[in-house]
């Protein structure tokens, strides 16, 4: 016997393509023999998973990828100049510390980034969160000039630059570091707690802390900054600016100051979180948009190692570039060797032409960041938008900019995902619970309440929530499924117990009516040789005893009792029997739930003798919704209800091993590749006697016939492997 006998697809018929597909019904044991799973190291065994230029670099042609490398490399390269230098300010760091900044990330990030488009460097957003920590631990009223006893109101720069120099590669360091530990550990998916709407909220609430930083240039005024909650609102200003001058030489690497550690993590964590989100976004888009794959965990550790690294080179966290990326994307790049071209346009900068800016106002750099907030500001279309295709997002796009704008970057970007994650435990406690029918013709099923084509399957139930079952909606799912269902399991099992109670006392009337009878026939045995024995007895004594024994022994075959006066009814009575008292009130109890069964119990178990719980929807199980599981299972058998589950997940599978769900009651065997294929089992495991003609089109290996009624009826035989055909338009 085959296990699958492959898919073929026919000529075309009428139009249609027709597939036709012949394979054993797949449980869950028959699936992992046929499968073959791989094991953990098979999958995840892989050292160009760690280093990606590994995979590429030797495949790369000088001839078809060159020229547009260089071309995309040199252009981005030239837009690192303004906006390095921009961005340092709204970090409130010297302008050099932006150049470097757009130097050494790009250089570690060609060796582990899997994005070919993305541009690693500077970013307003992060900027911006860097200067919120460096005014906080190195605010200019802490580097006062002292003159003898008096403090003047001149601010030591130098002091204060090298400072905060020291905080931003502190911050900078950690929060790659606590980059690189995520991707380590596979946690790569926490970029998707940060939704579209949320981000885009959060980048256009940073450009009004952007645009409020970059006054003081513009207008050459030098403001009191303020750290906190509503640091937006407290802006005090006094004083005129210096123009900067920039700096042209390469630091020295050094060892950040980790006794900061404690004071920046939280800022440092923000940063890790938020510049991923952003770099995985954009690399996600560019992937899709040239068919290409980017992966997500090696993503997070190539973005950290780049921090990482560059903290010990006086750089400030960095992530891509949305402005830059679509550069290089419209200018043809290729490959990330575009990066190390953009870095040695950097690097000549820095080296030979840094005089040229020496002389450079801040004025002109606070332009080129208004200019590149033009984007973000667009955003606000964004309102308009969610309100016609989402309320629910429409109210994390405006949480998210209210906190920001008011409880600053940090503190904002934290209330922001904690409500975002509010909504989605909503949502789950709220999902969509349908019961399902066949499409006819195919092995598709879809809700029977949306759909009119849809056809229920006689005597099965196919149960599906929208939602993945886990502890905060365990509870719900169960109820759903008995009111969906129609059986109320719990006064089903109570009739049945009444039902066996009442069996269990017929029979032992039954045991006690043997009992009596066995006493009268010793008793009428004694008497008839007492009789016989006994001198003087006449004729007509004699007959009128065998008259008594005749009479008792019929009305006993009858089923009742003999008269009062016959032997042994003082004995019957002592003994408790209440037979004809008692047989009034059963029979009376027996009708009333007759009456209930068919009122408030709903379906009976001749109508449902199967339930398909349909778990293509969970991507994992906990241990409370693996209890309520357990329960479904022993719920139902109690009424002779089987259950089963359909299209687990192997993830499914797996948890549900570790939880004990399975025993010798529920096995592998309950658990199907697919609804069809429970389906399948449950119509020939429980006797199904007649399917209608719009059911799908099922070939069983039994004898088929087909009445006047159009009706197919099935003969079951044995020791024969169900198998099915089904056709799909």
């Amino acid at each position: 016997m085959s296990q699958s006998v492959g898919l073929e697809r026919p000529e075309q018929m009428r139009g249609k393509d027709i597939f036709r597909v012949e394979r054993d019904v797949l449980d869950e044991l028959k699936l992992e023999e046929v499968t073959q799973r791989k094991s953990y190291a098979d999958i995840h065994s892989s050292l160009m998973r760690r280093l990606p230029v590994l995979y590429w670099l030797p495949k790369y042609s000088v001839w078809d990828y060159g020229m547009p490398d260089l071309i995309s490399g040199i252009s981005v390269g030239i837009m690192h100049l303004p906006q390095g230098m921009a961005y340092a300010l709204l970090a409130s760091l010297p302008p050099v510390f932006g150049l470097y900044s757009s130097l050494y990330p790009a250089l570690v990030y060609f060796f582990f980034g899997t994005s070919r488009h993305v541009s690693i460097g500077t970013f307003t957003v992060l900027s911006i969160m860097v200067g919120s920590v460096t005014e906080r631990l190195a605010p200019d009223v802490d580097f006062q000039k002292a003159n003898g006893t008096n403090i003047t109101a001149e601010v030591d720069v130098t002091a204060r630059d090298s400072y905060r120099v020291q905080v931003a590669a502190a911050t900078t360091v950690l929060g790659g570091l606590i980059q690189v530990l995520l991707g380590v550990v596979k946690f790569g998916f926490v970029g998707t707690y940060l939704s579209e709407p949320l981000v885009r909220a959060y980048t256009t609430a940073a450009a009004a802390h952007a645009v409020v930083a970059q006054l003081k240039y513009i207008f050459g005024v030098s403001p009191t900054r303020f750290s906190g909650p509503l640091s937006l609102v407290y802006v005090k200003l006094t004083g005129f600016l210096h123009i900067p001058h920039l700096c042209t030489s390469l630091s020295s690497p050094s060892v950040p100051d980790v006794n900061l550690f404690g004071e920046v993590i939280g800022d440092a964590f923000a940063l890790a979180i938020v510049g991923y989100a952003i770099t995985i976004s954009l690399g996600k888009t560019f992937a899709l948009k040239h068919g290409y794959k980017v992966d997500s965990n090696q993503e997070l550790v190539a973005l950290g190692l780049s921090n990482t690294v560059g903290g010990f080179f006086q750089c400030f966290s960095v992530c891509s570039s949305m402005s830059r990326s679509l550069i290089q994307d419209t200018t043809g790049v290729k490959t990330q060797m575009a990066g190390v071209a953009s870095s040695l346009i950097v690097l000549v900068i820095i080296l030979k032409l840094g005089t040229l800016f020496q002389e450079l106002p801040k004025a002109v750099l606070s332009a080129v960041v208004f200019v590149n907030l033009k984007g973000m500001f667009k955003q606000y279309y964004d309102i308009i938008t969610l309100w016609r295709s989402s309320k629910i997002d429409l109210v994390v796009w405006l949480v998210t900019w209210v906190s920001t704008l008011l409880l600053n970057l940090d503190l904002g970007l934290a209330a922001s995902v904690t409500f975002a994650v509010f909504t989605v435990i909503f949502r789950t406690q709220l999902p969509t619970y349908s019961v399902l029918g066949n499409i006819p013709g195919t092995e598709l099923y879809v809700d029977i309440e949306m759909h009119r084509e849809a056809r229920g399957i006689p005597g099965v139930t196919i149960f599906r929530s929208s939602a993945t079952v886990y502890f905060a909606n365990a509870d719900l799912y169960l109820e759903a499924l008995k009111e969906k269902s129609g059986l109320n399991i719990s006064k089903m099992i109570i009739y049945k117990r009444r039902q066996e109670a009442k069996q269990k006392r017929r029979e032992r009337r039954a045991e006690r009516r043997a009992k009596r009878q066995a006493k009268r026939e010793v008793m009428f045995s004694i008497l008839f040789s007492f009789q016989l024995l006994s001198f003087g007895v006449t004729a007509a004594s004699l007959l009128a005893h065998c008259i008594f024994l005749s009479y008792g022994r019929w009305e006993y075959l009858k089923g009742g009792d003999p008269d009062c006066t016959s032997l042994g009814w003082m004995s019957e009575l002592q003994d408790g029997d209440t037979t004809t008292l008692g047989s009034s009130s059963e029979d009376t109890l027996s009708q009333d739930l007759e009456r209930m069964s068919l009122g408030s119990l709903g379906k009976w178990t001749w109508d449902i003798h199967s339930i398909i719980l349909d778990l293509s929807t969970a991507n994992f199980i906990d241990t409370v919704a693996i209890k309520t599981m357990k329960n479904i299972f022993q719920d139902f058998s109690e009424i002779d209800v089987d259950v089963y589950m359909a299209g687990c997940q192997a993830s499914v599978v797996e948890q549900l091993e570790h939880g004990d769900f399975f025993s010798e009651k529920i096995t592998k065997r309950r658990l199907f590749a697919s609804v069809h294929d429970a389906v399948l089992h449950c119509l020939n495991h429980r006797g199904a006697t007649t399917i209608p003609r719009y059911e799908p089109a099922i070939l069983l290996t039994h004898e088929v016939l087909v009445d006047k009624n159009n009706r197919i009826a099935i003969s079951k035989q044995k020791n024969i492997t169900t198998k099915h055909l089904f056709t799909v338009a």
